[in-house]
């Protein structure tokens, strides 16, 4: 496919405020390219060159795009950032000063591999390099063409194209209906790569997909847990059940081919580097290639006790990792397997996986397994949630006994109970940024004085609406949140954005907070769970954390929690 008929499509969707037509679009799209372009395309849509385990950094920074522009079409690089400073947007400069109007008869894969060939580039006067490559590049193509480009390579596409709309769309172009989307998803969850699944899909057709198994070296998306309020309601729920423990680290998930070992992280991202002793630890195990997963935490040497999450967030650095990992070593404790030499156990029952994990290796220091007991009994349960608690743990997750591995699912196979349920709105909520309200009074000065926040609606691949926040930010973090959202800004509604409330400035859904509120209420301004002109909301939320980097849009809590705890409140409030 031409770039300059892949940059009319991208045009489309930019335009688009509904979901159904950023469908239509892309179904059209993937109609008209080949098999040896699809993967291409799909990255280029996610706003990625791979899957962000590959490591493949662009490392293009503002001020190399502005010279790259500056010198493609002979423009005062000074002027042009005194523009980008009004403007926010070097996309439309880059644009402004193409005169082209015609497209080029460059291919998506010519710029993507041109693109590609820009990361490769490094050492001395490499930047130099850079900049000349991008130049070149932006100066054979059309303006609109060069707008997608400089956005892409500064991470501000902002197409905001959802993974469940893009293997909608897959399905739709090969078989000529949505139906093909839950074989698509299951493949995609087993490798975390979902243009690598769209290629497989479009050279092998739905047979190599329905036959699409675990490799090693290609994360799994990772398994999540239900939540239920008490020990009572997960034994009615479960019968006999293994309960397990729940750790507050780095989910982490492990996998060793021979001596090469890798590590990821919750969403995905390659973490090896900085979990040095674990690596060397893992690479000791007999067994030639496994994959397991667990959970990572820092440890005091001398009394054994496990540190809190924010001290264990320390661990998560460029440099400087050996000397943090003297004063801060890392123990993992593992609790699954999915996959054990050549044999795939995703699908064995979970009772079955744990006694093959529990053979798997001797603890020590680096490596130990969680904690387990078998039971039916609440008096049972509730000991050992005590215990856990006691200990410094999160709590407990409940796990059917058979159970197979749930790539990328919540459901009742595992159940998690935290020790801050049982309360009303105790536990915390992951919420999503959708756009943000310009400051008054002394917020005038920050340029932002609160936020509309949202939670994933899965079933319809958007965000809905619950609350407006502005309490739990410091003035410093403030400043930081608007800087941070401009980048991310955009003219109109994103099409898989659900909102009866209308910010002074939308962002694309890709930040996640943590809250805190005093309860959920019913409400007809939020569209979270809105039925019969009534959402929900939360009442007197607080931010309790900034930015979760270790989380997805996608990641944060859904209607469905909400709903449940929703629930669950009003059922303390009857008991009380």
């Amino acid at each position: 496919m031409k770039f300059a008929e892949f940059c009319d499509y991208l045009l489309k969707l930019e335009k688009t405020t509904k979901r159904l037509e950023m469908f239509d679009t892309l179904s059209d799209m993937f109609s008209n390219i080949d098999n040896e372009e699809i993967a291409k395309a799909v990255y280029f849509i996610q706003e990625e060159l791979l899957p962000p385990f590959y490591n493949v950094q662009l490392g293009i920074a503002d001020k190399v795009a502005e010279k790259a522009i500056a010198e493609a079409y002979s423009v005062d690089v000074k002027g042009l950032s005194q523009e980008y400073s009004k403007k926010g947007d070097l996309g439309e400069l880059a644009e402004k000063y193409n005169k082209k109007n015609t497209g080029s008869e460059v291919s998506l894969s010519h710029v993507y591999n041109k693109i590609f060939d820009i990361t490769k580039i490094t050492g001395d006067g490499s930047v130099e390099l850079k900049i000349k490559s991008l130049a070149t590049l932006i100066k054979e193509v059309s303006g609109l063409e060069s707008k997608y480009i400089i956005r892409f390579v500064l991470g501000k596409l902002r197409l905001g194209v959802g993974e469940a709309t893009i293997m909608e769309a897959l399905s739709k172009s090969k078989t000529g209906d949505r139906k093909f989307k839950l074989e698509l998803e299951r493949a995609f969850n087993l490798c975390s790569d979902l243009g690598y699944v769209a290629e497989v899909f479009y050279k092998g057709g739905e047979e190599k997909i329905r036959r699409f198994k675990i490799e090693v070296m290609r994360p799994i998306r990772p398994a999540l847990a239900e939540r239920l309020p008490s020990v009572h309601e997960i034994v009615k729920k479960l019968g006999k059940f293994a309960v397990d423990q729940k750790f507050d680290g780095f989910r982490s998930q492990v996998h060793k081919d021979g001596d090469k070992v890798k590590i990821f992280s919750r969403n995905l991202e390659d973490i090896t580097h900085f979990m040095p002793e674990v690596a060397e630890a893992v690479k000791k195990l007999k067994h030639k290639r496994f994959i397991f997963d667990s959970e990572a935490l820092t440890y005091d040497e001398n009394t054994n006790m496990l540190y809190p999450f924010q001290i264990t967030m320390q661990r998560k650095r460029k440099h400087g990792v050996e000397e943090k990992a003297q004063s801060l070593p890392l123990r993992l404790f593992v609790f699954d397997i999915m996959l054990l030499d050549d044999k795939d156990l995703i699908n064995e029952p979970f009772i079955k996986r744990r006694e093959i994990l529990d053979k798997l290796f001797e603890e020590n220091s680096s490596l130990a397994r969680t904690k387990m007991i078998i039971t039916d009994s609440e008096s049972e349960m509730t000991k050992f949630f005590d215990d856990t608690v006691s200990n410094g743990l999160e709590g407990v997750v409940a796990k059917k006994l058979d159970a197979p591995y749930s790539a990328g699912a919540r459901n009742f196979g595992w159940i998690k109970l935290k020790r801050s349920y049982g309360a009303a709105l105790e536990d915390t909520i992951d919420v999503v940024i959708l756009g943000y309200y310009r400051g008054k009074g002394i917020r005038a000065s920050f340029g932002l004085g609160g936020l509309l926040v949202g939670v994933f609606d899965e079933k319809a691949d958007t965000f809905k609406t619950i609350t407006k926040l502005g309490s739990g930010f410091s003035e410093e973090q403030f400043k930081e949140l608007k800087r941070i959202l401009d980048d991310i800004r955009v003219e109109h509604k994103p099409a898989r954005v659900d909102s009866i409330l209308q910010p002074d400035i939308w962002v694309s859904p890709k930040y996640v907070l943590t809250l805190k509120a005093d309860e959920i209420t019913r409400s007809p301004t939020h569209t979270a769970g809105l039925e019969n002109g009534t959402g929900y909301a939360l009442r007197f939320p607080r931010a309790v954390s900034f930015i979760r980097k270790d989380k997805r849009a996608e990641d944060c809590n859904t209607v469905r929690d909400i709903i449940e705890m929703f629930k669950d409140q009003k059922s303390v409030k009857l008991k009380n």
